[in-house]
Formats: C-alpha cells, sequence, structure tokens
C-alpha cells in the first residue's frame, strides 16, 4: 500500500497535481477497504441487469445487429455491461481474494506469523460454510416453490431467461428429494450446475478462488514483504501461462467483450484476434477479456483514492451489505414475483422461435415494464436486506458452533493472543 501511495503522488508531482483534499484524507483513502464492499455490491446489481437482459433484451449480449451493421447504444463498449453478467462474477471472485488476503497479510506484516496462520487455518473453514450454508438455503426455498408449481407462469413466458432456468416439478416427493440432494451435491463439483438456482453454477469457482488464495498466502507467510509480492506476482502470471495501471476505461471496454458473435463489431474483432495470439490454449472465450477487464478495473480503484471514496458511499455500502442475497435470491424472484407481475393478465399464444412453434405468454407492453419493475426492485431489494440482517447471522451462529466444536476454544485460545481491553 505504502508502494501504491508513492506512485499516485510521484505521478500528482509530475502532473503538477494536488489531492483535492487533506493529506490525512488522502492516506486514509488509500487504506480504507470498505470500497471493495461497495464494488461488490454494484457488480451483484449487474449480475441481475444481466439475468434481465438474458429475458427481456437479448439483443444487447450481441455487439451489432449483424456483421458491419451499425450498433445501437446499448450494444456498444461500456454500454453493454448491463448485460455482461461474466465480467461481474468475475469481479465477485477478484474481490473475495482480495479480501480473504487482508488479515493474514496484515498480521504477516507485523510479525505475527502464528496468528497469521491460525486465522488462515479459520478463514479458510469458516469460508466454505459461510457459502454453502445461504447457498443451500436459497436452493432449498427453490425446490419448495418448483414443488408447488410457483414457476409454470414463467416457464411459460417468452422471456428467455426464465423460462430456460425454471424447473419442472419432480413426479413425487421421493424423487424430489432426490432431485434436492443431486442438485445440492452438483452445485460443488464439476462443471457445476443447480437446476433450482442457475446463478449458482459460480459459487464453486467462488470457493476455488479463496482456496487459491489461502494456498498461495501460506506458502507465503514467513517471506519478507518485497519476496512475498514477487512470489504472488510470479504465481499470477504462472497461472496464465505466459504493470503498470491501465485505467478504469480500458477495463470497463474488455469487461465488454461479447460472449458472442465477436466479429460483428469492430472493437471486439480486434479483441478476438489478439485473443488467438495471446491466450492461452484452454482459455475460454467469452470469459478472457472480461476476467481481465475485472483485474484492471479493481487494479485501478485499488490505485485511485477517489475512486476508493466514491465506492464507500454508504448506498454502496448498503449493497455490498445485501450483495450475497441478492446474487442467490434474484433469480428465484424473477421467475417468481416478477413473472406474475408481468404475465399474469397475459394471454397463451402461439409463438414461433427459430422455426419451431410454441404456446407461450408474450411480453407485454413497454407501460407494463414501467409500473411493475420499481415494484419489482422494491420487493426484491426488501426481502435480500431481510435475508441479510435476520437470515444471515444464523449461518453465522452455525458457522461459529461448528468451528468451537471441531477446533476446540482451548486450542484456538493457546494460539491467538487475548485482547486486554
Amino acid at each position: 500500500m505504502s508502494a501504491a501511495l508513492s506512485l499516485l503522488s510521484t505521478y500528482a508531482e509530475k502532473a503538477n497535481l494536488k489531492p483535492s483534499f487533506d493529506e490525512n484524507d488522502y492516506k486514509r483513502a488509500l487504506q480504507d477497504t470498505s470500497w471493495a464492499d461497495g464494488l461488490r455490491g454494484i457488480a451483484a446489481v449487474f449480475v441481475m441487469f444481466s439475468h434481465l437482459v438474458l429475458a427481456f433484451l437479448r439483443w444487447i449480449v450481441l455487439p451489432s445487429h449483424g456483421k458491419n451493421v451499425p450498433a445501437f447504444l446499448m450494444q456498444r463498449p461500456i454500454f453493454r455491461l448491463v448485460g455482461q453478467g461474466a465480467a461481474w462474477v468475475a469481479v465477485f471472485i477478484i474481490l473475495s481474494g482480495f479480501v480473504n488476503s487482508l488479515k493474514p497479510v496484515k498480521l504477516a506484516r507485523a510479525g505475527s506469523t502464528e496468528p497469521a496462520l491460525a486465522n488462515l487455518a479459520i478463514s479458510s473453514f469458516r469460508r466454505s460454510f459461510r457459502l454453502v450454508l445461504p447457498a443451500t438455503a436459497a436452493t432449498i426455498l427453490s425446490w419448495f416453490i418448483t414443488q408447488f408449481g410457483g414457476y409454470e407462469t414463467a416457464k411459460n413466458s417468452d422471456a428467455y431467461w426464465l423460462y430456460t432456468t425454471s424447473p419442472h416439478p419432480s413426479s413425487s416427493w421421493v424423487s424430489a428429494v432426490d432431485d434436492l440432494l443431486h442438485a445440492i451435491r452438483t452445485t460443488w463439483t464439476y462443471n457445476p450446475n443447480n437446476p433450482y438456482d442457475q446463478p449458482q453454477w459460480a459459487l464453486l469457482y467462488l470457493l476455488q478462488g479463496s482456496m487459491f488464495v489461502f494456498t498461495a498466502l501460506l506458502a507465503t507467510i514467513n517471506l519478507t514483504p518485497r519476496w512475498r509480492v514477487l512470489t504472488i506476482i510470479f504465481l499470477y502470471f504462472w497461472s496464465w501461462n505466459w504493470g503498470i495501471k491501465l485505467g478504469d476505461l480500458v477495463g470497463l471496454v474488455l469487461m465488454s467483450f461479447p460472449s458472442q458473435s465477436q466479429d460483428w463489431a469492430p472493437w471486439s474483432d480486434k479483441l478476438l484476434q489478439w485473443f488467438w495470439k495471446i491466450a492461452p490454449a484452454n482459455a475460454e472465450l467469452g470469459r478472457f477479456w472480461p476476467t481481465i477487464g475485472a483485474q484492471v478495473l479493481t487494479f485501478s480503484i485499488v490505485m485511485s483514492p477517489h475512486l476508493r471514496r466514491a465506492l464507500s458511499h454508504r448506498w454502496c455500502l448498503w449493497l455490498g451489505k445485501i450483495s450475497f442475497p441478492l446474487y442467490l435470491l434474484h433469480g428465484t424472484f424473477m421467475r417468481t414475483i416478477l413473472a406474475w407481475l408481468l404475465f399474469s393478465r397475459q394471454q397463451i399464444t402461439e409463438i414461433e422461435e427459430e422455426g419451431k412453434k410454441h404456446m407461450r405468454y408474450p411480453l407485454p407492453g413497454v407501460p407494463t415494464f414501467m409500473v411493475v419493475m420499481p415494484i419489482f426492485f422494491i420487493i426484491l431489494f426488501t426481502a435480500t436486506h431481510f435475508w441479510a440482517i435476520k437470515i444471515e447471522p444464523y449461518f453465522g451462529i452455525i458457522t461459529k458452533t461448528a468451528e468451537d466444536i471441531m477446533f476446540g476454544k482451548s486450542e484456538r485460545s493457546s494460539t491467538l493472543p487475548l485482547r486486554k481491553d
């Protein structure tokens, strides 16, 4: 962090610029990490927006309406981020690693190696519980809704993301229980798939990313800060099989890279050509540039006290507080409440798609969306806030109880220093 402050001071000096606020505030802005919660909240909102785009505005996913055809505004770089769910999931994973490494690195820099190792052990244990428990609860909620036919409206609608992610009820309660256990298990296995809550595909990679961070810190905790940084940098480049701040704009443009028809627009076609030149052999085309863009964006924010202060605004922090419940619940609410509000007055009609005819509820007009969407957002954000303050603490209690039983209070007290205030 001191290196970052030195770099910014040097830049300001060369550009003949001065911080627009007190020097102590400037330093505190660099050291404060609450911005990560703000960015995490914004990422969760954009993941939800991406699923709304896939449901109602799929044309935004494409970079234009055809090769060499002019693009609409919402298909252009940065504006199209509203539909780039994969890029915002990458932001989630990066921020997870950043937050998980803060305390052990701080302890290691202070020379407290044993407490740092103990913190790594406990943090890795807690991380599994704090991801698995809420995800399982959200899956059970969606499973109940499925068995009682709560997704039938969404499944019969003409909203793409709604009808493709709405599961069918099981044939019996015995098979329903088996389907539930299968869904919970496959959420945390290779090539994850949860039929009751599609967004949970990312949770395995979120957990894996956390464990990679813990492993890297475990291997480097006894190194000096300089060698720890050099080793982490080496591991980063090694993980890609092959520096300087590029700026927020570059990160946002890279995050805008489309998941399909990349050669339809000049800017994405250029990135496509670069992908074939520099990407590792097994890189996934649709996620390569968005992931790099998410890294560039996060690094730019780390280096910018102004952006960090902006992301530390109380509304951003509130979004950060409800970010995980929002990620878990928005799909279920879209397939139930939003579908009911939008299609309850619609009549099933014959709709042709890709040469095939289907009986579905047609999409309502713009006035209906203008009335329904604010109501839906109020209900969704109220529910996620309730989950965060009323339900999430119980997962913490369960995690703490399991931690005390499995680690043993006496063993922990001999390792961690006691506070004397």
